[in-house]
């Protein structure tokens, strides 16, 4: 709010400006600077302007008509007039009137409408006023302030606070109930009409009626914050959004969703989106008005505008007015706070706004989404937007599993959403899609029977998709699909739109949160029809990106950890299910234990990024324990930290996804998603500590097993470029058992039952190479396994050769041989050689391929073979010949 002389300089300002033009009047003004009301529940805040309506006439220095038949935006019914009936004092008391108006009026009733606008404007601070409302079926009182400069833009982007507002007071509906409610709230956000707004209503208790008596309604208004007060009662709280962000300081969602601005950069010109204290850091000015009927009042309770509730005149009854500052801090308005328990909880005061929560960047990694197939996904529930109709799983004889929507007589528009106020199943999350990886190759596609035409044949069908809440969207018929088609009853048919298509229509397609099939709004009657495989992909997929922490091993990249109790976790072995485990004990010196990857505890220094799984994946471990703490009630806890510790979430284990403790010698898997941890406050974007221990200081004693510790996508779509099958009973397509230079034709034999059909080569005295052979310009791409990924291969040596002298060569090239490696089979994992009759296993990393100079994107030749020119009389069996991860 601001201070006193910024307020005088404006008073004498308007004051000198009426003088000039010859209006008249007194210059004296009643408002005190000084005085502390001490009967407010703080006392620094203090009164800086007030009008107690004590004069005989409505102080113009301090207040303006506003005199007009607009219809104030909303179709209201009355004119606004500066005249003495519609606005008065009387014994201490501004009385603001509703009115019949004469006939032929051009507005069935006046009234009033004073601002304070130029005489008294304010940027925070509490502002009330004591008042008896109107009645009667059409009355619309308010106390509200807009903003003086509108330096964000017209209405509502430079913002508006409804401190009260009632309609209809006192007006009984068909079931008895009596309308009593006020309400508070705030318009913002972008122009109308995708403006947004957010509020709530409070009734006073015991059945007492705002239009019987005096009562105080108020708000506290500081940077970030507004308040709403009923007889110093907090009833609502609101605030500025609050972005969360990741560790590369990139905006990932909201960590509280409120109010928000959108205006243009007078440096650039853009129209950007501000998640601050914009539009409520401005100077607003105060408003007392009655409005009859309009869009709101008119709409709810009985209806219309009752006449005879404003025959004799509708009175709004204003006691006061008063603005205070926070002495403790002008220019904020923060340190006076009049709160109570609860006020910042969304569970009871603290309201959710309509701010556009900010898209996460792009992973960069194409990651498929399968909205519908056999079965719902949680997260993209069906949905009929307008008509009521609930859509149902039902079996076809084709498909199984699909998809049933049937359209009544209510226009509507039928789909799937991730939108929270739609997600009903508690595994599910409002999660929309960021596609933005797939836009050159990828597309939305989906398979679709009409069984009911709709009572319009030939209406045409539709696809929409929306992204962040409706800020963008695009509509293709279905004939202008790839396939163009249009719908056949009785026959299941397939569609597929191109991303790219879809966001040269508009679609931002980082964000998809809806997606829509239906035939044109208001001809669907009668419609029934099914969907199934309902996806966004593309042809050619990377992989997910996963880690794993623990299994059968320790990592040297997440080291097993104890963080404060000095013993070193160890692994041990455990059944033959989970093989080696990693296992813990804890002493009397309170701990938590883990695995972390921060190079100051030995681990890597790097944290993984977690980013591009954030909507289906999860953390997941097994764990056993094999020995209680001594304090049996111990509760059990996962908890994980992100860059350094400056974001962490704890949880209880019976939190996860399966929801059960800890018991003694048994097994039990435990699940939390990364969407949740999130929205708890994680940033996924650089995990470094995963943890996993009993309450702080109970857990002496504690002896427990923890394996197949990951963090992954396990909806992930295999990836069939992400490793190869070169040999298992068949050669893959495309790719042969070959030889060289010998002039043989290597056969498939069948071997133990182990085994079955296997690769058998044999060479003769013409010396050559042997292996296997892919077709012309085909070639392998194993980049994305270099990390972990392996050539591997078992073979059996039938006969040796006949020169004893011959080693045994693994050869493997890129294509057109422009890169190759060869080494000897002792130079494997394994590190041994081959033995007649005996089937072995020989494993080659590709890193170790790569680092000697082979182009790992275009391997198309492997071969395994004796020396040049020694390897007479030799055969040999291979089998399960694979480039993947182990």
């Amino acid at each position: 709010m601001n201070i006193e002389t910024k307020y005088m300089t404006r008073l004498i300002a308007a004051i000198s400006l009426a003088s000039l033009a010859g209006c008249g009047g007194d210059s004296a003004t009643t408002s005190n600077f000084e005085n502390v009301d001490v009967s407010e529940p703080v006392s620094d805040w203090q009164l800086v302007w007030s009008d107690e309506f004590d004069d005989a006439k409505i102080d113009t220095n301090k207040w303006n008509y506003e005199v007009n038949c607009d219809g104030g935006g909303n179709n209201e019914k009355q004119c606004y007039t500066a005249n003495e009936e519609n606005a008065y004092t009387q014994d201490g008391v501004l009385n603001i009137v509703a009115l019949p108006a004469q006939e032929g009026a051009e507005k069935p009733y006046t009234s009033a409408r004073i601002t304070t606008r130029y005489k008294a404007d304010f940027t925070y601070g509490r502002f009330e006023v004591r008042a008896k409302l109107p009645s009667g079926q059409g009355s619309w009182p308010a106390f509200w302030m807009l903003p003086t400069n509108e330096e964000y833009g017209g209405w509502p982007r430079s913002g508006e606070i409804d401190i009260l507002e009632s309609v209809n007071l006192k007006v009984t509906d068909e079931q008895g109930n009596v309308e009593s409610g006020v309400y508070g709230t705030l318009h913002y956000g972008r122009a109308w009409p995708d403006n947004a707004h957010t509020g709530t209503s409070y009734e006073l208790p015991d059945g007492i009626n705002p239009a019987d008596d005096f009562h105080t309604y108020a708000v506290e208004w500081q940077e970030g914050e507004i308040r709403w007060y009923i007889d110093n009662y907090l009833y609502a709280t609101q605030r500025q959004s609050q972005v969360r962000y990741n560790s590369k300081d990139e905006a990932v969602g909201l960590a509280h969703r409120g109010w928000f601005a959108e205006y243009y950069e007078q440096s650039t010109g853009e129209l950007v989106t501000h998640w601050d204290s914009a539009p409520f850091d401005k100077d607003f000015f105060l408003i007392l008005n009655l409005a009859v009927g309009g869009d709101w009042p008119e709409n709810v309770n009985d209806l219309g505008v009752d006449a005879s509730a404003f025959e004799n005149g509708q009175a709004f009854e204003v006691d006061y007015v008063r603005a205070y500052q926070c002495a403790s801090n002008p220019d904020t308005g923060k340190g006076c706070e009049t709160v109570r328990p609860g006020y910042d909880s969304l569970d009871d005061a603290l309201l959710e706004g309509e701010a556009p929560i900010p898209s996460a960047p792009s992973s960069g990694i194409a990651t498929p989404l399968t909205i519908f197939s056999d079965a719902f996904n949680a997260n993209w529930p069906a949905w009929d937007c307008c008509a009521g109709t609930t859509p149902e799983v039902v079996n076809d004889d084709v498909q199984g599993n699909v998809v049933q929507f049937e359209l009544n007589d209510s226009p509507t528009v039928v789909g799937f959403i991730s939108r929270e106020e739609f997600i009903t199943d508690e595994n599910g999350a409002a999660t929309p899609f960021d596609a933005s990886p797939m836009l050159e190759e990828g597309y939305v596609r989906f398979k679709m029977k009409i069984t009911s035409a709709p009572s319009t044949p030939d209406t045409p069908w539709f696809i929409k998709l929306e992204s962040t809440e409706a800020s963008s969207a695009a509509d293709m018929q279905l004939s202008q699909s790839v396939e163009g088609l249009v719908p056949t009853v009785g026959e299941w048919q397939t569609y597929t739109f191109m991303l790219a298509d879809l966001e040269e229509a508009g679609l931002d397609i980082s964000a998809i949160d809806v997606l829509m099939v239906f035939p044109e709004w208001g001809t669907g009657e009668g419609a029934v029809f099914l969907l199934d495989d309902v996806e966004i992909t593309q042809d050619n997929l990377t992989a997910s990106p996963e880690l794993v922490i623990f299994t059968d091993q320790q990592s040297t990249a997440w080291p097993m950890w104890d963080c404060c109790g000095g013993s070193t976790p160890v692994e041990a072995m455990d059944d033959e299910e989970h093989g080696i485990t990693a296992e813990f004990s804890i002493g009397a010196t309170p701990t938590v234990m883990g695995f972390i990857s921060r190079s100051d505890a030995g681990g890597s220094g790097e944290a993984f990024d977690a980013s591009a799984i954030l909507d289906e994946g999860v953390i997941q471990f097994d764990l056993k324990l094999t020995s209680s703490p001594s304090t049996p009630d111990a509760i059990w806890l996962f908890k994980v930290e992100s860059d350094g510790g400056d974001t962490a979430v704890e949880l209880s284990l019976t939190d996860s996804q399966e929801g059960i403790a800890p018991s003694v010698d048994q097994w039990q898997t435990y699940t939390f998603t990364l969407a949740d941890l999130a929205a708890k406050g994680l940033d996924v974007s650089a995990l470094d500590v995963v943890m996993i221990f009993p309450t702080w200081g109970t857990g002496e004693g504690a002896v427990y097993r923890v394996d197949n510790v990951k963090i992954y996508n396990p909806n992930a779509t295999p990836v069939n470029s992400g490793e190869l099958s070169v040999f298992a009973d068949t050669s893959a397509e495309q790719w042969s058992i070959w030889d060289c230079c010998g002039g043989s034709t290597p056969t498939e034999e069948t071997d133990d039952d182990e085994h079955g059909t296997v690769a058998q080569f044999s060479i003769g005295a013409t010396a050559t190479v042997m292996g296997f052979l892919a077709d012309e310009d085909t070639s392998f791409a194993a980049s994305s396994l270099l990390t972990n990924g392996v050539v591997q291969f078992d073979m059996k040596l039938v006969s040796a050769p006949s020169d004893i002298d011959a080693q045994w060569l693994f050869k493997i090239e890129s294509i057109d041989a422009s890169t190759a490696v060869e080494l000897t089979f002792d130079a494997s994992t394994q590190g041994q050689l081959p033995t007649v009759g005996q089937w072995q296993t020989y494993t080659f990393p590709l890193q170790t391929l790569y680092d000697a100079g082979l182009d790992i994107s275009a391997i198309n030749v492997i071969m395994m073979f004796p020396t040049w020119g020694l390897g007479d009389g030799a055969l040999y069996r291979i089998d399960n010949v694979v480039i993947a991860n182990p």
